[in-house]
């Protein structure tokens, strides 16, 4: 795989210099008694609403994390983070929808919910579905559950848990995922600590909660570099790699071996307006950075993959997105995040779906790279060739290359001549993504969960709602 690095092996080890400093100097809030217990049992150091982490119970935790995790769907098919090979997902909790054909947005719903998950069973390079909607027509203290509630059905994918900030909510994603199967096979969840370096008490609760639950956990830090973070893309890197190292180590001293995927989403600030920037090179150059940190420990990293800023399908849109999943991919990325992803994330689209799909197949094939052995040299070929025709299209070696995907053949791109395309209706890429996301919502079918199961869920929910909205 041609391999992409924006720091040195000792620029590396600097930033977990740096991370293991801040720690350890200056430490995290953190007031939730039992979490700082646990901590300062295990070393940690008080400091008024402070808890200074030591190096060596960093280190020591970092060493007996889980490295390696299987996330396994309803159809049984496990995928492996970890092992080199490189997955996409979709982003998550969007409480937009774009709609291309009036170009305007509109606030999602649970029938967003269902219909997303549906589309993204359907698109081959969406390996794993994060509940793609925010729905605004539930109760807020629920949202976060019914994302997960009205994914489960609409796909046999391996479901990631919503972004959760409370104990109860994973209590009840549990239960949830026990209706289909093991929790643990079943189930990641992902919690964002808040930048800079502070754990508020519901958040700690939730990690240890997790932990207990003996569930993958995603530690997530989102900074954005000069407002919740340092300007310079290194400092910033440093102290997201603090906050996750900080959520590791609690998780640690609860369940000492538990699966952890190392996360980052490391956003930038436009310095005219203070808004976060998902879309600038910056993005894709911190996500790379990030993967390098990540991988030093050993842990599988996802970042960022298809992000802008954009507010429609246009050019910007695909620049910036291939653009910030190309450089992470180079770098080795486990997993991208992204697929459907609009307006730095609060906004997504069925089209931008069906897109992404057909784009990640391109950033598939640059990892992949070229042969350079003998077969793939064709000395003999080119040699059969000027003997005979002149013209490799009828050789079986093309054939053999073309079966390999040598040549990338697109559903979605442009590349017919001016006449054909103008007789087709001058459709371009959006277009075609559009109608193409209309099919597959009419005709793709999802083999549906049992009544009673259903039932079970809808229990669930209820129950939840009865504890959670006030």
């Amino acid at each position: 795989m041609p391999t992409l690095n924006f720091l040195s092996p000792e620029e590396v080890e600097s930033i977990h210099q740096a991370s293991l400093r801040m720690l350890a100097e200056t430490g995290i809030l953190l007031t939730e008694p039992e979490s700082r217990e646990l901590l300062i049992s295990a070393g940690a150091a008080a400091r008024g609403t402070r808890v200074l982490l030591p190096p060596e119970l960093v280190e020591k935790c970092v060493t007996q994390a889980g490295k390696r995790v299987s996330l396994r769907g309803r159809s049984g098919m496990t995928k492996t983070l970890g092992g080199g090979t490189l997955y996409f997902h979709n982003l998550g909790g969007a409480p937009n929808i774009y709609d291309p054909a009036s170009g305007t947005r509109r606030h999602t719903t649970v029938q967003d919910v269902r219909d997303s998950t549906r589309l993204l069973d359907a698109l081959e390079n969406c390996h794993t579905i994060t509940p793609f909607c925010t729905p605004t027509d539930v109760p807020g203290g629920v949202m976060s559950l019914a994302m997960y509630r009205h994914a489960l059905p609409h796909t046999l994918k391996q479901v990631h848990g919503p972004g959760i900030q409370f104990a109860a909510e994973v209590r009840y994603s549990v239960k949830m995922a026990e209706v289909i199967g093991k929790p643990e096979e079943l189930l990641t969840l992902s919690l964002s600590p808040v930048s800079p370096l502070t754990f508020p008490d519901h958040e700690a609760q939730a990690i240890v909660e997790i932990a207990r639950q003996g569930i993958t956990f995603s530690p997530l830090p989102c900074p954005m570099a000069g407002t919740t973070a340092p300007m310079s893309i290194a400092g910033a890197v440093a102290q997201q790699n603090a906050e996750v190292l900080a959520a590791l180590v609690l998780a640690q001293l609860v369940r000492p071996g538990l699966p952890i995927i190392y996360c980052g989403r490391l956003a930038m600030m436009e310095p005219r307006t203070g808004l976060s920037v998902w879309g600038g090179a910056e993005t894709g150059i911190a996500s790379a950075a990030t993967v390098q940190v990540g991988h030093r420990y050993g842990l599988p990293v996802n970042v960022y993959g298809f992000s802008t800023n954009a507010h429609s399908l246009e050019i910007q849109d695909g620049f910036e997105r291939g653009l910030n999943a190309l450089i992470p991919a180079l770098a080795g990325a486990d997993e991208l995040s992204g697929i459907g992803e609009m307006e730095a994330g609060v906004m997504g689209s069925y089209a931008q779906m069906v897109a992404d799909n057909e784009f990640a197949a391109g950033i598939l094939r640059v990892r992949k790279g070229i042969a350079a052995d003998a077969d793939a040299l064709a000395v003999e070929v080119v040699a059969s060739v000027m003997e005979s025709t002149r013209n490799f299209l009828g050789q079986k070696h093309t054939l053999k290359y073309l079966r390999a995907g040598e040549v990338l053949v697109t559903k979605l791109a442009e590349r017919s001549s001016w006449e054909t395309w103008e007789a087709g209706g001058r459709q371009g890429l959006a277009e075609r993504a559009q109608a193409e996301a209309e099919r597959i919502l009419r005709e793709h079918r999802v083999e549906p969960l049992e009544a009673a199961q259903e039932r079970e869920l809808d229990a669930i929910m209820a129950a939840a709602e009865r504890e959670l909205v006030k």
